[in-house]
C-alpha cells in the first residue's frame, strides 16, 4: 500500500503571521503530512511574507483596499493555480463573502482565539476580562459563511489569571494556538479528520462536540 500523499497546504494571513510559522515550521519539519504550496496575503505589507519566503514559500499578496471586489477574485484564481487541499486561515482578517466560502466548503479552517460559540468577533480578550470568565481559549473550525460559527474542531483552555491585562491574556492563549492548530491540520494529513456531509468527522466518527484540551497544568 502507497503512503498517503501529503496534503497540499495553502495559508492566508493578514500580519506577522505566528500560526502561520507554526505551521509551515511543523510541516517543514515533517511533523505533519502537510506540503505548504502558497502564503497569500491581503496586505502585502504583512511581515508573515517575508517569513514564509524564508522558508523557501511562494508567496502572493494584494491589498484588500486598492482591489475591492475583485481582491477575492484574484484569491480564487490563486488558490485555482495551487490546488490545495486545505486552506487554513492564520491571522486572516478580511471576512470572505459567503460564495467564495461555499466555494471551497470543507477545505477551509480557521483558528479563533475564544472558546466558541463564545465572543464570536473581534476583542475577544478584552470581552473575556469584561465578562469575569475564569477560562479562556482558542478554537480551530471549519469555514462556513456564518462568522466564527463553523463546526469547531479542536478547543485550547487556559485559565483567567487575577490581574490579567488584555497583553498577557492574549499571550497564554496564542501559545496554545501555536499547538493546536498544526495538530488539527496532522490530523487531516493523516486522513484521521474528514469533512462530510457538512460536518467534521475525526476517527471514523462524526464529532458531535469539540476535542477540549486543557493547558491549565502548563500555565506557571
Amino acid at each position: 500500500m502507497s503512503a498517503r500523499a501529503p496534503l497540499k497546504l495553502a495559508l492566508l494571513i493578514s500580519g506577522r503571521g505566528s500560526n502561520m510559522s507554526a505551521i509551515l515550521h511543523a510541516a517543514l519539519a515533517g511533523e505533519i503530512a502537510a506540503q505548504p504550496v502558497m502564503v497569500i496575503s491581503d496586505r502585502a505589507s504583512a511581515p508573515g511574507l517575508a517569513s514564509a519566503r524564508a522558508l523557501g514559500i511562494a508567496t502572493a499578496a494584494w491589498s484588500g483596499e486598492s482591489c475591492g471586489s475583485s481582491f477575492e477574485q484574484m484569491l480564487s484564481a490563486t488558490l485555482d493555480a495551487v490546488q490545495p487541499d486545505v486552506i487554513a486561515l492564520a491571522g486572516f482578517m478580511r471576512i470572505l463573502s459567503p460564495a467564495l466560502v461555499r466555494r471551497y466548503l470543507g477545505q477551509m479552517l480557521n483558528i479563533h482565539p475564544s472558546l466558541l460559540p463564545r465572543f464570536r468577533g473581534l476583542q475577544t480578550h478584552a470581552r473575556v476580562l469584561a465578562a469575569g470568565d475564569t477560562e479562556h481559549g482558542a478554537s480551530v473550525h471549519f469555514l462556513t459563511p456564518e462568522l466564527d460559527a463553523g463546526p469547531v474542531i479542536l478547543q485550547s483552555k487556559v485559565p483567567v489569571l487575577p490581574g490579567d491585562s488584555e497583553v498577557t491574556l492574549a499571550a497564554r492563549v496564542l501559545a496554545t494556538e501555536h499547538i493546536i492548530y498544526p495538530r488539527v491540520i496532522g490530523w487531516l494529513g493523516a486522513g484521521r479528520l474528514a469533512w462530510r456531509a457538512g460536518a467534521p468527522w475525526l476517527d471514523g466518527r462524526r464529532l458531535e462536540a469539540p476535542i477540549v484540551e486543557d493547558f491549565s497544568a502548563s500555565v506557571v
